[in-house]
């Protein structure tokens, strides 16, 4: 999608566990912040928007509050601002250390096969769950599992006080079909942007509804 902002300079950001930056390793949040930190100092970026979807958006979210010099504002496809109860932390920490166990143990086809029938994906065709899991098993299981432990919504601090008090620009996209994500998206104080016949991975689902909405907000 990036192709159609040929006008904006653009850095992707492999996470930490992931494609060209599997070799790094975190131990938390604190971590990946300072290393974003430090990348935009090396690319010497002083004015920016930071974009991100999933982790990647919590990632977004959690860098933003910590404060980050030249942010302009923050986009965020489907990311989970913080669960809110000790119950809900530790089911989620059983379910990711069991997810983090398959990822060290079981070849990644089969993993991703799984993950992709979880219910938040329920709106996407087997086609786009099959580009998935072809795209996703090319990583490291090892290093996604460590990367899945130390930021999992279990250690995630709840960010709903901080964003609400935020002094960036802050949009929220969710797919029409994600009923989840439009509920927590309706706890934010967010302009949020509801992309038509998607689900929770709505840029895959509906690449120009997520383009269009990038568009209307980045028009300066």
């Amino acid at each position: 999608m990036g192709e159609a902002f040929a006008d904006y300079s653009r850095l992707y950001v492999d996470l930490p566990g992931h494609g060209g930056s599997a070799a790094i390793s975190v131990d938390g949040f604190d971590d990946v912040t300072d290393l974003l930190r430090k990348t935009l100092v090396s690319y010497n970026i002083l004015d920016f928007w930071l974009v991100g979807y999933s982790l990647g958006g919590r990632v977004a979210m959690m860098a933003a509050c910590q404060g980050l010099a030249g942010l302009c504002g923050v986009i965020v496809e489907g990311g989970h601002p913080g669960l809110q109860n000790a119950e809900q932390r530790a089911e989620r920490q059983r379910s990711d250390r069991q997810w983090a166990q398959r990822f060290r143990t079981e070849p990644l086809t089969a993993v991703f096969a799984d993950w992709y029938q979880q219910p938040v994906f329920a709106s996407l065709n087997d086609d786009q769950r099959r580009e998935l899991v072809a795209l996703r098993s090319n990583n490291n299981g090892a290093t996604l599992a460590a990367m899945l432990e130390a930021t999992s919504l279990a250690v995630q601090p709840d960010l709903r006080a901080n964003l609400s008090a935020r002094t960036f620009a802050f949009y929220y996209l969710c797919g029409e079909r994600d009923s989840k994500f439009r509920a927590l998206a309706a706890e934010l104080a967010a302009d949020c942007h509801v992309i038509p016949r998607a689900g929770h991975n709505a840029h895959r689902e509906n690449p120009a509804g997520v383009i269009a909405s990038l568009a209307q907000i980045l028009r300066f």
